[in-house]
């Protein structure tokens, strides 16, 4: 993954009716929306989900499409179907222009790639990753709890020259009496396992922004963070509607003589258009994993226009 910040867009609605059960289906072909910018993804543009703004300005480059494939590249996802609540083993094969299993990725924040799973709602999150065979198929196992529409996104490099850093999508269901749920509330605290996170900080359509997160345990600052994928904390955004994908790093990493193991964890980030986000933080202490959520507004309400969200099942220490 490039430092600072990159984004893909994907929506492909799985059909499903409240209080009936989820079937397996078809995922809908990609439509598009709208990204920030990254020094290596220039996608194509897009219109976006929500009409709150406008043009985001010529600063933003435009996006990538809703997209299973890009640059040549494939994302073949061979388990298109899970049983919510059911432990399953998710597999999945990069694929190249000719249909060839891509076997030789660069490694980014420690890994060659990431792959993230979210529900549509926006309140399961996966920060996953998978191993990779020697025929280029990709496994993990997962346990989605609850039954409805999912999005899996592959994050990686192709390891060849001038290769630039991608993120493909596909849908995945998972099966069951399927009851959806509202996006919480805006708000500037998050808590996890016993931490509190808190968020300072404004997301804004076409500028980029700092974003700062600070965690504590029981009242006390945390100043022992230990690195999470080569940093002290790892931030996903997904915006509301599509689910387009942003990718932030931190603002410094560790062992850099200046950055400090918490409790402040800064991020620049530029939303690619007004709406609704979900944020994910990853943080690591004491060899776990864990992660805060928020909901926050970009061009409109501000982020701490709401009270405390409650837990949202992130897969990390639940």
């Amino acid at each position: 993954m490039n430092t600072g910040l990159k984004i893909t867009t994907f929506a492909a609605v799985l059909a499903a009716t409240f209080g009936t059960a989820y079937g397996v289906g078809q995922g809908i072909d990609p439509v598009v929306a709208d990204s920030p910018p990254t020094h290596k993804d220039e996608h194509t543009p897009a219109p976006r989900p929500e009409a709150a703004g406008g043009h985001t300005g010529h600063d933003t480059p435009p996006a990538g499409g809703l997209q299973i494939s890009e640059d040549g590249y494939t994302l073949d996802l061979q388990t298109p179907s899970v049983t919510a609540g059911q432990r399953s083993d998710l597999r999945f094969t990069v694929r190249d222009g000719d249909g060839r299993a891509v076997t030789a990725y660069q490694r980014e924040h420690e890994k060659e790639l990431h792959l993230i799973v979210a529900s549509r709602d926006l309140v399961t999150y996966r920060h996953l990753h998978p191993t990779r065979a020697a025929d280029g198929t990709w496994s993990t196992p997962v346990d989605l709890p609850r039954p409805g529409g999912y999005r899996v996104f592959a994050d990686f490099t192709p390891a060849k020259k001038d290769a630039r850093n991608l993120t493909l999508g596909a849908d995945l269901a998972a099966s069951g009496p399927y009851q959806p749920k509202e996006l919480p509330a805006p708000s500037t605290t998050a808590r996890t396992n016993g931490y509190e996170v808190k968020l300072s900080g404004d997301l804004r359509p076409g500028k980029a922004s700092e974003l700062k997160l600070k965690v504590s345990r029981a009242g006390e600052p945390v100043t022992n963070l230990q690195p999470y994928l080569g940093a002290y904390g790892h931030l996903v955004a997904l915006r509301s509607g599509d689910l387009a994908y942003l990718h932030v790093h931190p603002n410094g990493e560790p062992g850099d003589g200046k950055t400090r193991p918490g409790p402040d964890i800064s991020f620049t980030a530029t939303a690619p258009s007004a709406g609704s986000y979900r944020l994910f933080l990853d943080f690591k202490r004491d060899g776990k994993v864990h992660t805060a959520a928020f909901t926050v507004r970009a061009g409109g309400a501000a982020a701490g226009s709401g009270t405390p969200e409650g837990h949202t099942d992130d897969g990390h220490g639940h």
